[in-house]
């Protein structure tokens, strides 16, 4: 072990190793060779004193003080970024890089739009889009701004309501002319249905406010929401889906509209500190609007 503190460029190195599994993918992230990368590991093995790294038939494995290690080195990395975007184009503020998280389904489906609108208005603001259903943790500047389906409930956070988006049952016209429509929520337990795999606590909350799904009524089980979206419109079953894009697919009809209803809590969220930033705000200020027509014209 060396008295010497490693620098961010082999914790970088390390990060990529985890993620690819291997020297090669993780050379290949980050646009160096296999043994620079290799090099990088040593030191920061040497450096630190520990093994990171054991060799199976599948590439590297991470040793358990690895993965100890990994969330305290993925927070340098958030704030490696978020120094990089702070420092981009600081002599013009309305420049610049703004790191945007949001689920799946709204980058997908929903932000193409807002975002072009936006581009065109600001074409020198960047935007970084982190597509994920994990919530980012904006104290640590994860990212910039986020769009949540939770209220926050960290005080150094800016909030603000945008709607609630409206959910339902719905499933594609050819798979209800093959297998009838639903009469009642009893009769679910007939079809195929399209629904979560793992069950979280925004599912709970939703199933103690009637939400009538649970995990053994599925057919297919996945937490990705694109891959829900999917599988309704190909005519697998019956799924939930936000009404505002049963718009744009006319061959989705809804099953027990009635019955099956609930909603997402929209909010747009951005650290404290990031409020003397102009493209911050402007970005902000873009998600607000755009997302409160998305949700108004649903209403």
């Amino acid at each position: 072990m060396t008295t010497q503190e490693p620098g961010w460029d082999l914790y970088r190195a390390f990060l990529a190793v985890m993620e690819e599994g291997s020297l090669s993918g993780g050379a290949r992230r980050l646009g160096l060779t296999q043994p620079t990368v290799g090099r990088q590991i040593e030191a920061l093995e040497q450096a630190l004193g520990i093994k990171l790294f054991t060799r199976s038939q599948t590439g590297l494995a991470a040793t358990d003080t690895a993965l100890t290690l990994r969330p305290f080195a993925e927070n340098l990395r958030a704030t490696a970024n978020a120094l990089r975007r702070a420092s981009t184009d600081a002599s013009a503020s309305s420049h610049g890089t703004v790191r945007i998280t949001v689920s799946d389904v709204v980058g997908v489906e929903v932000l193409p739009p807002i975002l072009t609108a936006l581009r065109e208005a600001h074409p020198a603001i960047k935007i970084e889009l982190v597509l994920s259903n994990r919530t980012q943790d904006l104290l640590q500047r994860d990212a910039d701004i986020a769009i949540r389906m939770v209220q926050p409930s960290q005080a150094a956070l800016i909030a603000r309501r945008v709607g609630a988006i409206p959910l339902g049952l719905y499933a594609h016209r050819r798979y209800l002319e093959q297998c009838g429509m639903p009469a009642s929520i009893s009769d679910l337990k007939n079809h195929a249905l399209i629904g979560f795999d793992q069950e979280t606590s925004y599912i709970r909350n939703m199933q103690k406010r009637g939400l009538p799904l649970m995990r053994d009524m599925f057919s297919l089980f996945t937490d990705n929401q694109l891959a829900q979206l999917a599988a309704i419109r190909s005519g697998y079953g019956i799924g939930m889906c936000q009404e505002a894009l049963v718009k744009f697919n006319p061959e989705l009809l809804p099953v027990l509209p009635q019955a099956v209803t609930s909603e997402l809590e929209t909010w747009i969220v951005m650290h404290e500190d990031l409020r003397s930033s102009e493209r911050c705000r402007i970005v902000f200020d873009a998600l607000v609007s755009g997302m409160s027509n998305y949700i108004s014209k649903d209403n």
